[in-house]
């Protein structure tokens, strides 16, 4: 059975949420309720949602309940990802029907408000969303056959680092048992410094000197002025994200998420930069010489030893392509190592594991890119366009099936099936074909990153 577009929320233009604890008339779930209004990307080129109904008032949630429910199912919560700026829970990646029914669990998915609307200042509203939707799900849950004492919060990508962010939030007690990350974007999480220079940039690209003044424009003149931030910008991914500090979020998100003691699995794909190299095919040519200039500015006088490792770690790889599985670990692995590390000082139980199939579609050229995981997260591998991106071997199968059944163990126990991450062994499950517990994968690359851990 599913439940689309239940409204768990209101909320006025830059301001909190407002839960919605009674309804005055019957609700029709039968529709997904409208996505934030947002830039599209390449995800919803790619998935066809950027033809959804988009509005303001787009804070609903869609339950999935399996055939034969009983009392008292463990409840999965998903926060999609989208750089903070776009994405909709109604993708269909994202159904619920597969996973549910494999799994005898309850799935829970949100729309949260993206770009400006969720994310300018530090005032974190999209979070206070994802908060109020936890909340809902507390209440309400028991009634679809969900047990609220037994939520684990999973995303990916910017939904990946809103799980860890929501772990370190004081707000979320009581309403998180248990987190798993996907490729999360921890370096989106941002500090109060960036928070107030981005939302200056994006009143300035407005034309409006207060967000009082943007309270006036209409959806599409914010959306317009939200493309222009977009363009020749070198830090766009932190232009609106959550703010470290603000609403909701203390300074200090590894260290929060560890004193919680909320258990949490970690992922990232091998090579999560390459979809961006695919993006952008006139920059792809890229010579030795510039991508040497790269390696520099992300790792100073490391950069020359760093280039050969890469070199010998990445076989065939072209420059860019050198670019992406350095620019992969500085944005994806070397944060989550930061963070099982921060989590592991004080032994709260943490996992990290590594997918590392290549897809074969483009001639291989996408590699393990971000987002590949997501239709194998879902046992979704049958919905549209997903052989676009994972080609049609068999052998997907074999993947999502124990991808899937380690999350499915992990909502039902809090554990996996390898060992706890820990500074010594490192223990990290790598998911491929064939799947093994490697100890420390890559050693002499982790150290280019940290070199004193």
């Amino acid at each position: 059975m599913e439940f689309l577009g239940i409204q768990y929320a209101t909320a006025q233009r830059f301001a909190e949420p407002i839960d919605i604890v009674k309804y005055a008339k019957t609700v029709c779930a039968t529709q997904f309720g409208p996505q934030s209004p947002q830039v599209p990307g390449f995800m919803e080129e790619l998935l066809n949602t950027k033809h959804l109904a988009t509005s303001e008032e787009c804070l609903y949630l869609n339950i999935w309940v399996p055939n034969g429910a009983t009392e008292s199912l463990p409840v999965l919560f998903w926060i999609h990802g989208g750089a903070y700026t776009n994405g909709t829970a109604a993708t269909s990646w994202y159904h619920g029907a597969n996973l549910v029914q494999l799994g005898q669990v309850i799935l829970v998915s949100i729309n949260y408000r993206l770009g400006p609307f969720g994310f300018i200042g530090e005032n974190n509203l999209g979070t206070l969303d994802q908060i109020s939707a936890l909340r809902w799900v507390n209440r309400n849950i028991a009634s679809f056959g969900g047990d609220p004492n037994n939520v684990t919060i999973f995303g990916e990508s910017a939904g990946g680092s809103s799980v860890v962010a929501l772990t370190a939030s004081q707000l979320t007690r009581g309403l998180v048992s248990k987190a798993w990350a996907m490729s999360p974007s921890l370096l989106q999480l941002r500090s109060k410094t960036e928070a107030e220079d981005a939302k200056k940039r994006f009143l300035n690209a407005a034309n409006c000197a207060s967000i009082e003044e943007l309270k006036s424009l209409s959806t599409q003149q914010i959306i317009d002025a939200t493309a222009q931030m977009f363009v020749d910008v070198e830090n766009y991914v932190s232009i609106f994200t959550p703010t470290c500090g603000g609403a909701a979020l203390p300074e200090d998100i590894y260290g929060a998420s560890a004193s919680s003691q909320i258990p949490l699995v970690v992922g990232t794909n091998r090579d999560e930069n390459r979809l961006w190299i695919a993006l952008k095919p006139s920059e792809t040519v890229v010579d030795e010489k510039i991508a040497k200039e790269y390696f520099e500015i992300a790792l100073g006088d490391r950069a020359s030893q760093a280039w050969v490792t890469y070199t010998d770690r990445r076989e065939q790889c072209s420059p860019i392509q050198l670019i992406a599985a350095m620019q992969t670990d500085q944005h994806f692995r070397a944060p989550a190592w930061k963070l099982c590390e921060t989590r592991n000082k004080i032994a709260v139980a943490t996992w990290m594991y590594w997918f590392t199939w290549s897809t074969p579609v483009f001639d291989g050229a996408l590699g393990c890119c971000h987002g590949l995981d997501l239709p194998f997260m879902f046992n979704n591998l049958d919905k549209p366009n997903a052989e676009l991106f994972t080609g049609d071997d068999p052998i997907r199968h074999t993947i999502s099936k124990h991808f899937t059944s380690e999350l499915l163990q992990f909502a039902k126990t809090g554990s996996v099936s390898w060992p706890t991450f820990d500074s010594v062994d490192r223990a990290t499950l790598r998911i491929d074909a064939e799947t093994e517990v490697i100890n420390d994968p890559e050693t002499e690359i982790r150290n280019l990153w940290s070199p004193n851990s």
